[in-house]
């Protein structure tokens, strides 16, 4: 047991802040904990159990602390250890539901579980073959999506094909195609007796549920309850884990409606945001002061969110967002956050590239720096003038480590050399030796990027952890044999932890949460790109801002924004800076060489609103009416009605087809702000100047007769 074990329980609150303190003093009873970027909520809730298990209110063995990585699992662990709370389970809902699973499926099902398979895509084509559906690599894995999407929201084959209609599919696939690859994913799986993930979740749900003498066991197991990252959870986990509570309340959830980011994956933040309706007597504390980033890097986080009040709505509900936690910096100041514009992607890449090459060169550590995007298909600019520039990087957010093929074929190398390894004196070039045959080398493959440069990576990272561990035992004046790095890295590779890759980190906004770097590149900030083409709706928008924030708090003391204006060198200039930039950035802030651009395109950013509700408006129609389709039109039907007459008549007499003249947007929108005059007449979208001097006057006239 630590140090900290035995000093009394005062002393294990030093060091938290008012805040803080209030939550790990908070024992009993439901408990919400709204905690910001970088506001320490690790650090709160590990400090809460402490507390409890020295207090004597929790048995360790009696609590489990839920998490949504394996990561940050293996995080929260590693911090109860120090604080003296060793035996307190801290699992993902994944790895706690089959550890249940295996253990009551022999009593409550009988015979073996059946296998589980890490992934769904080969069962997933097989499917779509069978359906003779044609589908490559990118559409397996959307494929895959939907299927996770539906099973984490509780909807068997039959229930999906129920309400499928009103999903879009991947790459436009039929409606009734995708519920029959569902149906067909799940009897294959049948025919050869394998569960995936999901169905881990659901039969230990089934078995709670229909079990009284298992879900009596459980509950008698597990008596308090802490759930990290709330606003992601999803209705399956929700379900799993009002089974695991039962009639209780000793519950204690962690999150940040700001931080949600999955909804595409079946997350629901309405499980935190209504958690007060559920449990009156809840107590909400609130964590908003900053540790991580400066001042100037806080600021602008609570720009992005502050520009409007979130609003969405998910099925069968509406939510009214809260307003988004302020977040007080704690850190001294530091360098304001840089904007600057490439002419294409390559170029903006290559600024990046130089600017990490100077940093590396003032002393900032490598692995300390990040490069974020929005979508994966970005990477490969960076990846390309990172290389060129003779710049190590890793790529985050892929397969996990001990899954590479590459990872697992080192290993199974490195044990057949275990027979050999009594004769080799030098371990580590041992182990170089024995991974040089399946690709490692002392440099990087040059201009190799994506599986070839990740292949090598992880070949590499192997290599570092044998130093690593030979340094620690010689240290000690022990002998570290390949016997030794083999059951580390199997050790290892049991919880999924991975060793440190040295380089600039690559990574999507999604990948890089939880995580953070002292510089920050945020890359590729047009529209388009942030938000997301397929962004389409209001709550599609605010979960796109929501994205942004969270790549702004991933920075610690510097931050850098940039976007590109086309897309290819000598390509056309189309692109635009991100609106969610809009009001945030000025001309002085960005670099004096794109300073010229930026200016000229200042103007642009502001993207149109409703003029009834302030949501935005996404289509063309919509932008021209200036106002949602759902809303009430603010204009006289009568005078609409008029014009559209007028229309029809003028269409006959020139034998043109009506659109031709004004839309019905068009006429709308007259008909709504009724104009007065030629300029007015001339400002609303689908006039124009050669429309105005054919038709404006006998428009004008009309809207006179109509008293406008």
């Amino acid at each position: 047991m630590s140090q900290i074990a035995n000093t009394p329980i005062h002393d294990l609150l030093l060091g938290l802040d008012a805040e803080q303190r209030q939550a790990a003093e908070t024992l009993r009873g439901p408990l919400c904990i709204l905690a910001g970027a970088g506001t320490g909520k690790t650090r709160a809730i590990t400090h809460r159990i402490a507390h409890g298990v020295h207090s004597g209110i929790y048995n360790p063995t009696s609590v489990l602390a839920l998490t949504f990585t394996t990561r940050a699992a293996s995080e929260m662990r590693t911090r109860l250890r120090q604080l003296g709370a060793p035996g307190v389970q801290a699992r993902t809902f994944h790895a706690a539901a089959l550890r249940q699973l295996q253990y009551f499926w022999p009593q409550a099902v009988g015979g073996s579980l059946p296998n589980l398979v890490e992934h769904k895509a080969p069962i997933i084509a097989e499917a779509a073959r069978r359906l003779r559906i044609s589908s490559d690599r990118a559409m397996v894995r959307d494929l895959a999506a939907e299927v996770e999407w539906a099973k984490v929201s509780m909807h068997s084959p039959e229930s999906y094909a129920k309400i499928v209609e009103s999903r879009e599919m991947p790459n436009g696939l039929a409606p009734v195609s995708m519920a029959r690859i569902f149906q067909t994913y799940e009897e294959l799986k049948d025919d050869r007796n394998v569960i995936d993930f999901e169905d881990v979740l659901l039969l230990t749900s089934a078995i709670l549920e229909e079990d009284e003498k298992v879900a009596a066991s459980v509950r008698q197991q597990y008596r308090h309850f802490v759930v990290d990252e709330y606003q992601d959870v999803s209705p399956l986990q929700q379900r799993l884990l009002d089974l695991w509570l039962g009639s209780r309340d000793e519950l204690c959830v962690v999150g940040d409606a700001s931080q949600t980011i999955y909804s595409f994956t079946g997350a629901r933040p309405d499980y935190l945001l209504n958690f007060g309706t559920r449990f009156p007597e809840a107590k909400v504390v609130k964590l908003v002061r900053d540790y991580r980033s400066t001042p100037e890097i806080v600021s602008l986080a609570n720009k992005v969110l502050a520009t409007r009040r979130i609003e969405t709505s998910v099925p069968d509900r509406f939510i009214t967002w809260p307003e988004p936690l302020e977040l007080i910096a704690q850190r001294d100041h530091g360098p304001a956050p840089e904007f600057f514009e490439g002419s294409d992607d390559e170029n903006e890449a290559e600024e990046i590239a130089q600017r990490i090459k100077q940093l590396i060169s003032q002393g900032q550590d490598i692995s300390d720096i990040a490069v974020l995007y929005r979508t994966n298909g970005q990477s490969q600019a960076f990846e390309q003038a990172l290389n060129a520039n003779s710049i190590a990087y890793v790529m985050r957010g892929a397969e996990r480590f001990f899954s590479r093929r590459e990872v697992k074929e080192g290993m199974l190398a490195l044990r057949a050399a275990l027979g050999v390894s009594a004769q080799e004196e030098n371990v580590t070039q041992l182990v170089r030796d024995v991974l040089s045959s399946h690709g490692y080398s002392p440099n990087a493959p040059s201009g190799g990027t994506g599986a070839v440069r990740q292949r090598w990576e992880s070949l590499s990272a192997l290599v570092r952890l044998a130093d690593e561990l030979v340094a620690g035992k010689t240290a000690q004046d022990e002998k570290c044999t390949l016997h030794d790095i083999v059951r580390e890295l199997e050790e290892r590779a049991a919880i999924q932890h991975a060793p440190t890759l040295d380089g600039v980190t690559l990574a999507s906004f999604h990948a890089a949460k939880g995580l953070e770097w002292d510089v920050v590149f945020l890359a590729g900030l047009s529209d388009g790109l942030v938000p997301i083409t397929y962004a389409k709706d209001q709550a599609g928008f605010d979960e796109e801002r929501r994205l942004l924030y969270v790549g702004i708090t991933r920075a610690r003391i510097r931050l850098f924004l940039s976007w590109s204006l086309a897309r290819t060198p000598g390509g056309r200039a189309h692109r635009f800076p991100s609106r969610f930039l809009d009001g945030i950035k000025s001309a002085r802030q960005v670099s004096s060489r794109q300073q010229p651009q930026t200016k000229r395109r200042e103007q642009k950013l502001t993207p149109a609103v409703c003029n009834t509700c302030g949501s935005f408006l996404t289509s063309a129609k919509e932008r021209k009416l200036r106002r949602c389709a759902s809303c009430p039109a603010a204009y006289d039907e009568a005078l609409f009605e008029s014009l559209r007459t007028w229309r029809s008549e003028v269409a006959k007499a020139n034998s043109i087809p009506a659109f031709v003249i004004f839309t019905d947007a068009t006429l709308m929108s007259i008909a709504e702000h009724r104009p007065t005059s030629e300029q007015a007449l001339g400002k609303i979208s689908g006039v124009g100047r050669s429309k105005l001097e054919r038709y404006g006057q006998a428009v004008l006239e009309l809207l006179a007769e109509h008293g406008g």
